[in-house]
């Protein structure tokens, strides 16, 4: 071997020595996977910068952030069964109403103890979603997760159109104390009279699942909580005046052709211009800013005739899953996830609230999106929070097979084939065979 390649070869050896510290110290990290459910792929690439950053920043843990590839309740089985078969990620993003489920089922840890241990404090997130996370059925002590994100409906309205049908908008009548469930009638009339020949134009829109028009009836029974169910959620609640009062003021603007026809997706017709409001959550505002090529904004939903108003709280939380080899770190992942810092990340996107109610939680989310529409109305959204009820799981039916069963119903009311007053007395026998006896 000549002088030149000997050198080479001692130098490559020198070197690959050098790096077996830097390989050995890669390979005593702690991996952690885990997962949410984007919407597109400009969510997927900012999870990924998030689990970049955070990884950066954390010695001793390597992360690997995995995008959920399934929609609704795909996603959910898909984790289940990944938590039976041990191939779950450590962390994974659950809805709020699937949280009763994966604990039933065994499949999330109980993280009351790490907190604990860590004095964590859990008061910094909205009280609705900590009180959601911490029931435990048995009567023990529990903390299923930290809350992601939040949201709430709000009234996307359609400024055009109301312009051209020379009414006040929901923002000036909520000014002059005057926005109801009268004058919003009124104005899903006036805006439905522009119709003219093939050109179809309607006041009003409203998805078809349960939150839509159940909102209503929390608002016309005015007392703070969710009224599908009784108060401590055993039985049906629907078996009451607020159920007939919503469901009629409903009904009437159905009957009348004042709104998108219940059970039709509502969002495309908005879009094209043709309806004058849209109720829907704080993830439509992204497509709203895309998309709508008319003067938009958006609103609180209006008061009951008794002056009672409601809403949801929307959200979603990090879980542990039961079977990670690191329950540590990763609960210490989920606190950092929903940092006030990853969540003002996610919150410049525009499809979420943070769950951290703090000022600069809510000062982060007010200033989010006004620099590509400075008028837009973002405390519609955080406003209805602090009166907002939290989408609740149940753990004593399976609300699944439940709600399937009562949408049903519902919809032959807003069809108009079904009169509120006789849904209201029939319905608590139909959902109360779904609970355990």
């Amino acid at each position: 071997m000549s002088k030149r390649r000997l050198l080479v070869a001692v130098l490559t050896v020198f070197l690959m020595s050098l790096s077996i510290p830097l390989i050995s110290q890669a390979q005593g990290d702690v991996e952690l996977r885990w997962r949410t459910r984007p919407d597109n792929q400009a969510e997927i690439d900012l999870y990924q910068s998030i689990s970049d950053s955070v990884d950066k920043s954390w010695d001793g843990v390597t992360l690997k952030y995995e995008a959920g590839g399934t929609e609704g309740a795909g996603y959910q089985q898909t984790l289940l069964t990944e938590v039976a078969a041990g191939t779950a990620p450590d962390v994974f993003w659950i809805p709020g109403a699937s949280l009763a489920s994966f604990a039933k089922a065994g499949a999330i840890l109980n993280l009351a103890d790490l907190a604990d241990k860590a004095k964590f404090d859990t008061s910094v997130y909205y009280p609705q979603q900590i009180k959601e996370l911490t029931f435990d059925p048995n009567g023990g002590k529990a903390l299923w997760g930290l809350p992601r994100d939040a949201s709430s409906f709000a009234l996307y309205y359609n400024e055009d159109l109301f312009a051209e049908a020379g009414i006040d908008t929901p923002d000036k009548l909520i000014a002059d104390g005057k926005w109801n469930w009268d004058t919003f009638t009124e104005t899903a009339k006036a805006i439905s009279d522009l119709s003219s020949g093939d050109n179809k134009i309607v006041g009003a829109g409203m998805s078809g699942w349960w939150a839509n028009w159940l909102v209503w009836i929390n608002a016309a029974a005015n007392n703070g909580r969710n009224n599908y169910f009784n108060e401590d959620r055993t039985a049906c609640g629907l078996n009451q005046q607020a159920t007939t009062d919503a469901f009629k003021f409903l009904s009437n603007i159905y009957s009348n052709g004042w709104a998108v026809p219940f059970g039709s997706d509502p969002e495309a017709p908005f879009v094209a211009g043709t309806v004058g409001m849209f109720m829907n959550g704080r993830w439509a505002t992204p497509n709203a800013i895309q998309n709508l090529k008319f003067k938009w904004n958006v609103a609180e939903l209006p008061t009951a005739p008794n002056g009672g108003k409601s809403n949801w709280l929307f959200w979603g939380a990090y879980v542990v899953n039961a079977k990670t080899t690191n329950p540590e770190k990763a609960f210490e992942l989920v606190t950092r996830l929903t940092s006030v810092d990853v969540e003002s990340q996610v919150t410049a996107k525009g499809a979420n609230i943070p769950s951290q109610n703090n000022k600069d939680a809510v000062d982060a989310f007010l200033k989010s999106l006004t620099d590509v529409k400075p008028d837009i109305n973002n405390a519609a959204f955080s406003n209805a929070l602090s009166y907002a009820v939290a989408e609740g799981p149940l753990w004593t039916a399976d609300y699944d097979a439940l709600d399937a069963a009562v949408g049903g119903e519902v919809t032959k009311v807003m069809s108009g084939t079904v009169k509120p007053e006789d849904f209201t007395k029939s319905i608590c026998d139909q959902m109360d065979t779904f609970f355990k006896k």
